[in-house]
């Protein structure tokens, strides 16, 4: 088929260059250092892919039971997949937190059309792709408990992988624990920081 690979029979479709192409950028987070570890001089600083499994490992660990975890799982896992557009925009960057959320959207709206658009399973792979797309969005704007639970696990990872990079390199990064602290308000979360 012109423009696509052949898929085995049994599914009955072809995939686009332009969607392996997407499922390479999408993967390409795994190679995307963490971009405050690195501005301060952390030495082989974690990847984004690696701090969402990071995120998606506590949040599933740390689950309460009045949460979905598939839902859970999910949004820890596409958190910070906008990355792959706008990069790892870090508060140094003088870029506004309104400006953020803008930039990250616009991408994720743009990363979950192009899933919907050149998926294998038709108007289910629309709809899931609508379904990831809302999912970021409990993320980005805190709307559901799930979401907000994820955003926090987001800052206990940073904080204890702070914590981590503190003991292993001899480093002072306090400002990431304290950053963490102050947007945290779970008492078991900030005990787990443990400053």
């Amino acid at each position: 088929m012109a423009g696509g690979i052949e898929c085995r029979p049994l599914l009955g479709c072809s995939v686009s260059e332009d969607f392996r192409g997407l499922l390479l950028k999408c993967l390409s987070l795994k190679d995307l250092p963490r971009a405050g570890w690195v501005n301060r001089g952390v030495s082989n600083p974690e990847s984004v892919a690696a701090h969402s499994w990071g995120v998606a490992f506590l949040a599933l660990s740390l689950c309460p039971p009045s949460l979905d975890r598939g839902v859970v799982a999910s949004i820890a896992i596409i958190h910070d997949l906008p990355e792959i557009i706008v990069g790892d925009i870090t508060p140094t960057d003088g870029v506004s937190s309104a400006e953020k959320s803008r930039l990250e959207g616009d991408a994720s709206a743009k990363i979950f059309a192009q899933l919907g658009e050149y998926s294998l399973n038709g108007e289910n792979g629309v709809k899931n792709a609508q379904y990831l797309h809302e999912l970021w969005l409990d993320y980005d704007h805190s709307r559901t408990p799930e979401g907000r639970f994820v955003k926090a696990c987001d800052k206990l990872d940073m904080a204890l992988q702070a914590s981590l990079y503190s003991t292993q390199q001899e480093l002072d990064l306090d400002e990431f624990i304290e950053s963490a602290l102050s947007r945290l308000d779970d008492p078991i979360l900030i005990t787990l920081i443990g400053k």
